[in-house]
């Protein structure tokens, strides 16, 4: 990350590693049911096409293997005195910086897989449309703590509006 956009200063946390498994785990929905109708498929091809198939498959799934690890690797978020900041992404690097004052509130959510590997997905919510700023993949006594703090920063903030 461009230290010029990103502060270095700031101490980064970073998300579980179970958020890798999530999104696999999500992306094997998709590949199986793929790959089990690219193998009905393959029964009326070649056995060059087949080959062929097979090995473009298994190199994209690879591919996309690695993305979601390096993706959900790239998450990362700081608290600081007045506002929070969340980083992600590899190709497109994303900031948000949500001051405190700001927050109108603060969703926390978890899907089954994400409630059986004990992690959440912290939602901050402004009155700007374009506010996205989210914290997935939290262990699910920080994505309470990060809750409750930043809604009793909020409500401290706001008070003097």
């Amino acid at each position: 990350m461009d230290p010029a956009l990103f502060p270095a200063d700031v101490a980064w946390r970073r998300v579980s590693p179970r958020l890798i498994t999530v999104r696999r785990a999500l992306a094997l929905v998709v590949l199986v049911p793929v790959a089990l109708a690219g193998c009905a498929g393959l029964a009326f091809a070649s056995v060059p096409a087949a080959v062929a198939l097979a090995v473009v498959f298994a190199a994209l799934t690879g591919w996309l293997w690695w993305w979601i690890g390096r993706t959900c690797r790239s998450w990362g978020y700081a608290e600081r005195v007045d506002d929070l900041l969340v980083r992600h992404g590899l190709l497109v690097q994303r900031l948000s910086v949500v001051p405190y004052g700001r927050m109108q509130f603060i969703d926390v959510t978890a899907g089954p897989i994400d409630r059986r590997l004990a992690i959440a997905t912290v939602h901050l919510h402004t009155a700007a449309a374009a506010s996205d700023a989210r914290v997935p993949g939290l262990p699910s006594g920080e994505a309470a703590r990060l809750r409750d703090r930043l809604a009793a920063l909020g409500e401290a903030r706001a008070a003097g509006l």
